[in-house]
């Protein structure tokens, strides 16, 4: 059994010890960038959408409304649903920041970021997205729009991160993962009281009125800083 650390570094390789920088590095780069705006609203969605969809169309009216009201717009930075509300936010002078990763396909930087970080990690990138969010948004999306999704709301689920508004934007599309849902209920697998951690709408302007009743937090505040998970407070008290 590994009782120090100076044990656990004799069991790693020099491999194992690069890739643990590899991971610190872009992580703390990330959350470099993350302390350096306002936390604002995330906004996740397929880089595969044409700009004429209807649901790019939503993302770029998101993305301006939220930028007249002096919200930061972040995403992952690519094409598609990125790109859509990066360019309302970017067109009306918003901070619009991009946090994009090296892929080997579809993913490049859209022209309407005023910050863009490039991750080489997924989960780097996507606690950076999530640190740097007070309301999140997901629009129609694949595999990659799912893991993000899945992720915060399963880290809500068990209070490992504040609760924050999370909007699904596109009923047609999300009724298929509502009745997922409904079917996770009915087989216990997760509780009814869970659905309340998300809200599926076609009205955007719910996502503004979210993140105006939240307010504009300081550069040196953030909602992560002096939480507790419920572990964590369970343990203490006990």
């Amino acid at each position: 059994m590994i009782k120090t650390q100076a044990e656990l570094l004799e069991k790693l390789s020099i491999a194992d010890l690069e890739r643990a920088n590899a991971y610190a590095n872009d992580l703390m780069h990330g959350l470099r960038t993350v302390r350096s705006f306002p936390q604002g609203v995330t906004i996740f969605g397929s880089a595969r959408l044409a700009q004429d969809s209807k649901y790019c169309k939503m993302a770029y009216k998101l993305g301006r409304l939220l930028a007249e009201n002096g919200h930061a717009v972040v995403t992952g930075g690519g094409p598609g649903i990125m790109e859509a509300a990066s360019h309302g936010a970017y067109e009306i002078g918003g901070r619009v920041i991009g946090f994009n990763i090296t892929l080997a396909h579809e993913q490049f930087p859209n022209p309407y970021l005023t910050d863009c970080l490039t991750f080489e990690y997924f989960f780097a990138r996507k606690v950076s997205l999530a640190m740097a969010s007070k309301v999140f948004v997901f629009f129609p999306g694949g595999f990659g729009t799912m893991d993000e999704l899945s992720e915060i709301l399963c880290l809500m689920q068990e209070k490992k991160m504040p609760t924050m508004p999370v909007f699904l934007v596109g009923e047609d599309y999300w009724k298929g993962f509502d009745k997922m849902i409904g079917k996770m209920i009915a087989l216990k697998l997760i509780s009814a009281k869970d659905t309340g951690i998300f809200k599926i709408t076609n009205n955007v302007n719910e996502v503004v009125k979210a993140a105006n009743k939240i307010g504009h937090p300081k550069v040196s505040e953030n909602f992560y800083d002096g939480f507790r998970e419920a572990s964590e407070i369970a343990k203490n008290n006990n």
